[in-house]
């Protein structure tokens, strides 16, 4: 019973340690949530400006064309696929993940139509393990990414769309609702057909033309799209985060108790079989 009694303590004990853990990463989750927001919120001012001068340009310029703007005839495919690097954030990355594979499955019958490029050591695993065709991968971002660090990827994927290796974009990431709701969105990317629909067209000046400007705004508009979806993407898996390890929390408490409970009567049924003992230890020497 001694040894019973011993082995309760020490679960409860280890525990109350990983409670702590949980309860800790619980609130750095939460504090840079708060920064990812603001962050994520920061970056939309510039990204509706670059899509308003862009969808001026298109709109009000007779007979401009760009490569980024027309539909053409799909062969090769591309998916820019955002997680994450670690663990702990619920079903956030499977998630995604789960949706990639289905959207993949229904529009390919081979692998050779379509490459991926993947953001977050979560994703470049998955794949690889399914040896699906990752092109480009990007690891060990920090839980505060800046333009540059995802630029190369960005550009690479801009790149193989501009160069005609591929013939249709997707991002696909989850964008971020609440801590508790992250929806996996998988949305094209390029070409951006109707980009001018629904823009007032603003009487700029454009220097040296306007096709010119557009050809160095589109890509830099693809670039931003991407930037705003890995925000999005980071605040989703701080979110998940800080639930996931809220409940875990809540998960240890309520354990504990239970084994506190468990404890207190083993303890309590120890005593009474020792006074027993004794009473009755007692009454065999009269």
């Amino acid at each position: 019973m001694a040894r019973g009694l011993r082995d309760i303590k020490r679960q409860i004990k280890s525990i109350q340690n990983t409670k702590q853990i949980t309860k800790a990463m619980e609130m750095v989750a939460a504090a840079k949530l708060r920064r990812a927001q603001e962050k994520a919120t920061a970056a939309l001012p510039y990204s509706d400006k670059l899509k308003e001068v862009v969808g001026s340009i298109a709109a009000g310029t007779q007979g401009i064309s760009h490569p980024m703007l027309e539909k053409r005839e799909v062969k090769k495919t591309g998916y820019l696929v955002i997680t994450s690097d670690r663990g702990l954030a619920g079903a956030s990355n499977s998630n995604i993940l789960r949706k990639v594979s289905n959207f993949i499955a229904e529009r390919h019958q081979s692998k050779d139509e379509y490459c991926i490029f993947v953001i977050g050591r979560k994703g470049r695993d998955y794949f690889r393990r399914r040896e699906m065709p990752v092109v480009e991968e990007l690891t060990e971002l920090s839980d505060s990414p800046t333009f540059g660090d995802i630029k190369a990827i960005a550009n690479a994927a801009v790149g193989q769309y501009e160069n005609g290796k591929i013939d249709e974009l997707f991002v696909c990431y989850n964008r971020f609702v609440n801590a508790l709701t992250q929806d996996p969105q998988v949305d094209q990317l390029l070409p951006m057909e109707n980009i001018g629909g629904g823009v007032s067209v603003a009487s700029y000046e454009y220097e040296p033309s306007p096709e010119r400007v557009l050809e160095v705004l589109l890509p830099k508009y693809a670039e931003t799209l991407i930037f705003s979806a890995m925000l999005n993407a980071k605040a989703s898996e701080l979110g998940a985060k800080m639930t996931a390890m809220g409940a875990a929390t809540k998960n240890a408490s309520k354990l504990i108790s239970e084994l506190t409970l468990t404890y207190n009567r083993a303890r309590q049924a120890a005593i009474t079989q020792e006074i027993s003992e004794i009473v009755a230890g007692a009454n065999a020497q009269q």
